[in-house]
């Protein structure tokens, strides 16, 4: 056998014990006529020892192995005379009384180590190599059991875990599909799904009350840190539920998962529960980080026709943050603040700030146009104290310049310390506008999908208005990441053609698109809702990662490319006329 034991589970009860191990050379180590070798596995580290004097061949043999070797040695288990506090088997070593070389290795392209000198293409390009690295491993198996305790909990509550088509009809009412050509149906395509949204809903149909699904989505879309074009989510769906229902189920879910997998106790008490409208005014969010304060505050009444500053006078919307402590910011520090909300990555026109004096007094950089009473009434406004900094921003969009104030805000929070990885707080934000409208396409969008059902009591503004109406919508945020979101989904199907008719589709249209839906729920429809985790986000925060990359086995960079396989790659002229297509040139950029 190559093994009796893995490389992380020999302890002081094993002394005297003959053992085998295999596993990847971490570290080698020559003193004087000892060789000491770092034996590494999925499961952790034993140091073999290599005795000169014993055995001079056999050490002679040991010096000759290099990192990433791959080694079979047996020996017995002896007690350290130096132990290592710092690893689980640091209290043994194995003596070696033979070495077999299973695989020697090529030296490899970064170190394999927890910090590596690796950067993050080369370790994309060598991800096979990466994944040995303890930190990448323990993101793999940390997200194998959240799966784990995910199928648990859901299989505990009669969920049934059903399979869903990968090869789907595109639907481009939501994000770019990924489409793939039919060899067997010349000029047309399947898609990959972007979510078993339709196929969920079909189940509910077909009786299934309590579906969910660990599974596969496609979208081709611009890539940030928590984005891939490929992504996990856990799908969930369930028949004759209202809102509360599903908030519930799945704040139970969420209870159970941070207790089981993070070992960290959320309590009790229901989640905070905030409307679209009132996290966007008081965050500049929908998706609010509540593990700080520092909440806007409208300063239209305090700052606009109260002084000569054009800029606040001609303002939609005027609003601050107080960063307590900050009023020492020197100049540099604040032309930081203000070239980053000027960038191109915030779009604010410039920062104002005021800061409260030790004596009370307020030192603005617009105090020229303000007389002392205006600017202790802004200090009173704030809630500022002594040694505050007030910051604020303003626009002639109250959405827009919110979005700005949130990122200040952010950005403070960071500063100050105030996003501990370690802290965890959820909410979930309610009642979303049902529809957003579109310049570019010149028509109302779905704000989440057009299966979504509009609250109750605002079905009859559809027809005369619908930037008014509220989806029954739902979505659950984590330390100011959209962990999960959802919604009651229409199960009419005259109600569902009226969506399609505010969102611009023909009857025909929609018959075309969805009439495989629209024809289901004539054949006795249940009222149904759900909610899909992303898997890859939640596992990251619970990792304590800035991006979801490092929790998934095989991602792609930034650019949407997997730089390991080469893909995604040209094919040969054979496949594409077996296909029926023809490649246009490629412009020149």
């Amino acid at each position: 056998m190559y093994r009796t034991h893995n490389c992380g589970e020999l302890r002081i009860s094993n002394v005297g014990q003959s053992v085998t191990l295999s596993g990847w050379v971490q570290r080698l180590r020559r003193m004087g006529g000892m060789t000491f070798v770092d034996l590494r596995d999925r499961y952790g580290i034993t140091q073999l020892v290599f005795n000169e004097e014993m055995n001079a061949e056999l050490c002679n043999q040991a010096n000759k192995i290099g990192r990433e070797f791959v080694i079979q040695a047996t020996g017995n288990v002896s007690e350290r005379y130096s132990k290592n506090d710092k690893i689980p088997t640091g209290d043994i070593e194995i003596i070696v009384e033979t070495l077999n070389i299973l695989n020697p290795s090529d030296v490899p392209p970064f170190t394999i180590e927890d910090n590596t000198d690796g950067g993050d293409d080369l370790r994309m390009k060598y991800r096979y190599l990466d994944l040995r690295r303890n930190n990448v491993r323990a993101n793999i198996e940390l997200r194998h059991k959240f799966c784990l305790a995910v199928r648990r909990y859901l299989d505990s509550l009669d969920f049934l875990e059903i399979e869903t088509p990968v090869l789907v009809g595109s639907t481009p009412e939501g994000a770019r599909d990924f489409i793939v050509p039919s060899r067997m149906n010349p000029g047309r395509f399947y898609a990959l799904p972007q979510s078993p949204q339709t196929l969920k809903q079909l189940l509910m149909v077909a009786g299934m009350d309590r579906y969910f699904q660990i599974v596969k989505c496609f979208r081709d879309e611009d890539l940030r840190a928590d984005r891939q074009p490929e992504f996990t989510q856990i799908d969930c769906e369930m028949s004759y539920v209202e809102q509360d229902d599903i908030i519930n189920t799945f704040e139970g879910l969420t209870k159970y998962l941070f207790k089981e997998v993070r070992n960290h106790d959320l309590g009790d008490a229901p989640f905070l529960r905030l409307s679209w409208h009132e996290a966007m005014r008081r965050f500049g969010s929908d998706k609010p980080d509540m593990r700080f304060g520092m909440e806007f505050v409208e300063l239209m009444e305090t700052l606009k026709g109260t002084g000569d500053f054009t800029v606040f006078n001609d303002a939609v919307y005027i609003g601050g943050i107080c960063a307590e402590g900050c009023a020492e910011y020197t100049r540099k520090q604040i032309d930081e603040l203000t070239n980053f909300v000027k960038s191109q990555q915030v779009g604010a026109k410039g920062l104002v700030y005021a800061r409260v004096q030790e004596d009370g007094s307020v030192k603005s950089s617009v105090d020229k146009f303000y007389s002392p009473e205006v600017l202790n009434r802004l200090k009173e406004t704030m809630g500022a104290k002594k040694g505050d900094l007030i910051l604020i921003l303003s626009g002639d969009d109250a959405n827009k310049t919110r979005r700005q104030l949130c990122e200040l805000r952010l950005l403070m929070g960071d500063r100050l310390g105030l996003r501990d990885k370690n802290k965890f707080a959820l909410l979930w934000v309610v009642d979303f506008p049902m529809f957003e409208y579109s310049e570019e396409e010149n028509r109302f969008m779905a704000m989440h999908h057009p299966f979504t059902s509009p609250k109750p009591s605002d079905i009859e503004k559809l027809e005369t208005s619908p930037a008014e109406v509220l989806a029954d919508a739902y979505d659950m945020v984590c330390n100011g990441v959209e962990v999960g979101g959802g919604s009651i989904r229409i199960h009419d199907a005259e109600l569902q053609a009226k969506i399609f008719k505010v969102l611009g589709f023909t009857p025909e249209k929609a018959q075309e698109q969805f009439g495989f839906l629209m024809n289901a729920f004539k054949y006795g429809a249940p009222p149904h809702g759900g909610l899909a985790y992303g898997l890859d986000r939640f596992v990251s925060l619970f990792a304590g990662l800035d991006s979801i990359r490092d929790c998934i086995a095989f991602p792609k960079n930034n650019s949407g490319r997997d730089v390991m396989l080469d893909a995604p790659s040209f094919v040969d002229q054979k496949q594409l006329d077996e296909l029926h297509l023809n490649l246009l040139p490629i412009e020149q950029k």
